[in-house]
């Protein structure tokens, strides 16, 4: 059931990635950070309500709250990377540093990784050279790069700080988190002198919000099922389904060796599950 769960996870945050990646297009990435976040809200609390979940504790709060500041820069990189770079460039590589993190933090606190997860580590880095090397003539993809290095570390924390909560609750510590998220997109907004978006000027975030907050749910439910470093890492292969969509959607160019470099990252993030 958490590989399961897990998979479904890796999916639908795909197709979220690529909902965010249209819309930065459209818009700043703060305004859609603001508007997924909003939507994902929305989502969160009338499933809290549906269900009767109980409040999340202060400590699981504080650990959504967390999850949610340390998340919404992760989002935001990975828009803005999927917005000015190449999705079979951007996806993988945030892909892959999300999927070590988890691993590294599980391996300290439940004991060190098997030989053929080391094994996993290596050959991701390898996936993101050859990913990287495609791009490296490019500015864009350069930036993209970095974007989507930051994202990764983004995520990989919040996968990380959102599995402390206590077992059973869903929805409230997932709620929390997208508040945090709206809050700091709100901030940055400011900061950035972007204008504040009309609720319904940018249709694609909020279905991007959607899909995000759906992902995170199945996540949290996977790890409340298997260990935190599988969860984590199977949930990484979300880049499949955002490489996808962005060729038959968007008609999208991807390289033959943006293809292998891609196909090496999810070998290797199927190796560190192994």
């Amino acid at each position: 059931m958490g590989i399961l769960l897990a998979l479904t996870s890796a999916i639908v945050w795909g197709t979220g990635d690529f909902a965010g990646g249209v819309a930065t297009r459209r818009g700043g990435q703060f305004q859609v950070l603001a508007l997924s976040a909003l939507s994902g809200i929305v989502l969160l609390l009338v499933l809290a309500w549906a269900t009767g979940e109980a409040p999340p504790s202060l400590t699981s709060s504080g650990w959504a709250a967390s999850a949610g500041l340390v998340g919404a820069v992760g989002l935001a990189c990975l828009y803005r990377g999927l917005a000015i770079g190449n999705a079979a460039t951007v996806a993988p590589t945030a892909a892959v540093v999300t999927a070590t993190l988890p691993v590294v933090f599980a391996s300290l606190t439940a004991g060190l990784p098997k030989v053929t997860q080391i094994a996993g580590f290596g050959l991701a880095m390898a996936g993101i050279w050859l990913v990287a090397r495609t791009t490296s003539s490019s500015q864009s993809g350069k930036s993209g790069l970095k974007l989507a290095v930051i994202a990764g570390c983004g995520f990989g924390a919040f996968l990380t700080l959102i599995a402390q909560v206590e077992p059973g609750l869903v929805f409230g510590p997932l709620a929390v988190a997208r508040s945090i998220t709206l809050v700091t997109a709100c901030l940055a907004t400011v900061v950035s002198r972007e204008s504040f978006p009309g609720l319904f000027s940018n249709p694609v975030a909020l279905l991007a919000g959607i899909f995000d907050a759906g992902g995170n749910v199945f996540y949290l439910l996977a790890r409340q099922h298997t260990r935190l470093d599988v969860a984590a890492v199977l949930s990484s292969l979300y880049p499949a389904a955002t490489v996808v969509l962005s060729r038959v959607i968007s008609s999208e160019p991807v390289s033959r060796m943006q293809w292998f470099g891609a196909a090496v990252c999810l070998a290797a993030i199927g190796l560190i599950t192994a």
